[in-house]
């Protein structure tokens, strides 16, 4: 019920105009889905560059990105816009939920954990980005790699499943 009641409120935050804060329903767009898979692995070719480079503050926001851009792949595919972070996670929940994507729930924690843990991509991006750390431990790095990666596979699959 949760998923439900905050994926309703994201689409009133969508009616509000053009430059909303939430979640549109508009007609499914390939061309775009297309674009943000795209998007995705840029995202993770930058993640990889970061990394070689030792600017590995930066590296969690690159693989947060890509899997972000990955899920607003999805939801362009099935007909939405989404600018809102939350309400983005929340519909790929929601559509879980309603058996309208086959994707595993640790996949959907990759990205947002429940319980925030420590190896969550969003509060490690959050703290890297807005704290004054300038290097990320090396084997965070690689987990979150190699989550990202996995990640953006996995939501290529469903993309070419879905109708």
């Amino acid at each position: 019920m949760q998923f439900k009641n905050k994926f309703n409120w994201c689409l009133k935050q969508g009616e509000k105009g053009e430059k909303h804060k939430g979640l549109k329903k508009i007609e499914p767009n390939l061309e775009e889905a297309e674009k943000q898979i795209k998007k995705a692995l840029s995202d993770l070719d930058t993640m990889e560059y970061l990394y070689k480079g030792n600017k590995t503050d930066w590296v969690a926001s690159a693989a947060f990105y890509a899997m972000y851009h990955s899920l607003l792949a999805i939801l362009y595919k099935l007909g939405y816009e989404s600018r809102n972070q939350e309400c983005t996670i929340n519909a790929i929940e929601y559509f879980i939920q309603l058996e309208i994507l086959k994707i595993d729930k640790d996949h959907i924690k990759m990205i947002r954990s429940l319980q925030e843990t420590e190896d969550d991509a969003k509060k490690m991006r959050e703290d890297m980005q807005y704290g004054s750390k300038t290097q990320m431990e090396k084997d965070k790095c690689r987990i979150i790699m190699n989550n990202a990666k996995k990640f953006v596979e996995k939501i290529r699959s469903v993309l070419e499943g879905l109708k």
